[in-house]
C-alpha cells in the first residue's frame, strides 16, 4: 500500500467513516490516478477538470460523479494538505427525480413470484420493515426483537442504529426460518459464512421482477419506496416515517408525499370547476376586451381627466 493511500486511509478513519465509504473514497482517488497514470498528488487543476468532463463523457451517473467528486474533495482537503484545488472539484447537479413506486397489488405479484426459501424472506422484510439492500444483508441474529415485536437495525447508514416494527407474519417467517437453519450470528449467511453476497439477491429479485410483468426501473430498493409511500397513505405521520427510514433530514422524507396515491385521487383540476360552472371559455384574461369596459375604455376613470405626472408616484 502507498503512503498516500494510507494516509488517506489513516484521515477517514480518525474521523470515523464507514467502511464502506472508506471503500468508496480509495477507490475514486484511485480511479483518477488510474485515468491519467500519475500519483494523485502529481495531478493539476486542469487534471481535474478534464477527469470529471472524461466522467461525464463515459456515462457516470450523477450519484457516482458526486461520489468520486467527494473523494476527491477529501483527499486534496485533509489527506493531501491542498484545499486550493478543491474548489476545481465541483459537485455535479443532480437531477430531482422521483423514485418508482408499485402498488400493494404490483408488490404481491411481485413477492409471490419469488419461489419460497431465503430470497422470498429476505425480500418481504426488505418490503415489510423498509430496509436497504446492505442493512437486509447484514442482519444478525439478536437484532430480532421478539418480545417486542422489533427489528434492530445496525449500522445503517451514516452509521446510525434504528427500529423498526417487526410485523407478525414475518416473526413467524422468521422463527421458521431459524429452526430450518439455526443461524449462528448472520441471519442470512452465504457459503462462506459471511453475509449472502447482495448480488445473489438482486438475481433473484430480477428474475421475480420479469415473471410478474413489472418494467425494468424497478429495484429492490424499489421495496423501500413502496414501504415508505404506503405507510404514507395509511395515515403514519411524516416524523415516524423520517425515524423508521433513518432519514437524518425530514426534507429526504418529504418526498414521499408527491407519491401518495390517495392524495392524487382527490385533487380536481380547476378546468373540470370551470366546466361544470358553465361558463364558456374566454378569449382573453378579462373576458377578450383586455380589460376594457364595452366602450372600450379603462374603467375606473371618468372621460378626460387627465392622470398628471404624479399620479404614477404612489
Amino acid at each position: 500500500m502507498t503512503p498516500l493511500r494510507q494516509r488517506l486511509i489513516d484521515e477517514l478513519n480518525r474521523r470515523n467513516y464507514s467502511p464502506r465509504t472508506v471503500e468508496a473514497y480509495v477507490a475514486g482517488v484511485a480511479r483518477a490516478a488510474r485515468h491519467f497514470n500519475r500519483p494523485p498528488d502529481q495531478l493539476t487543476a486542469d487534471d481535474l477538470r478534464a477527469f470529471q468532463l472524461a466522467l461525464i463523457a463515459a456515462g457516470a451517473s450523477w450519484s457516482q460523479f458526486n461520489q468520486v467528486t467527494a473523494a476527491l474533495r477529501f483527499f486534496y482537503r485533509h489527506a493531501l494538505d491542498r484545499p486550493d484545488l478543491v474548489p476545481f472539484v465541483p459537485y455535479g447537479k443532480r437531477p430531482r427525480t422521483l423514485p418508482v413506486v408499485l402498488s400493494p397489488d404490483q408488490v404481491r405479484r411481485l413477492l409471490d413470484a419469488v419461489p419460497p426459501g431465503r430470497n422470498r424472506l429476505m425480500l418481504r422484510i426488505a418490503y415489510g420493515c423498509g430496509l436497504r439492500v446492505s442493512e437486509l444483508t447484514h442482519l444478525r441474529v439478536p437484532d430480532i426483537d421478539s418480545a417486542r415485536d422489533t427489528l434492530w437495525v445496525r449500522h445503517g447508514k451514516g452509521r446510525k442504529d434504528r427500529a423498526v416494527p417487526l410485523p407478525e407474519v414475518l416473526l413467524g417467517e422468521l422463527r421458521a426460518h431459524w429452526r430450518a437453519h439455526r443461524p449462528a450470528d448472520w441471519l442470512f449467511p452465504g457459503r462462506t459464512g459471511r453475509p449472502v453476497d447482495v448480488a445473489t439477491l438482486q438475481r433473484a429479485f430480477q428474475t421475480a421482477r420479469r415473471a410478474a410483468g413489472l418494467p425494468d426501473g424497478v429495484t429492490i430498493h424499489t421495496l423501500r419506496h413502496c414501504y415508505a409511500t404506503h405507510l404514507l397513505e395509511t395515515g403514519t405521520d411524516l416524523p415516524t416515517l423520517q425515524g423508521l427510514l433513518g432519514h437524518a433530514h425530514l426534507s429526504t422524507t418529504l418526498r414521499y408525499i408527491h407519491l401518495r396515491a390517495d392524495r392524487m385521487a382527490h385533487v380536481r383540476s380547476p378546468l373540470e370547476r370551470l366546466a361544470e360552472s358553465g361558463i364558456a371559455p374566454s378569449h382573453g384574461p378579462t373576458g377578450g376586451t383586455g380589460g376594457r369596459g364595452a366602450s372600450g375604455r379603462r374603467p375606473g376613470r371618468p372621460r378626460g381627466v387627465d392622470r398628471g405626472p404624479e399620479a404614477g408616484a404612489a
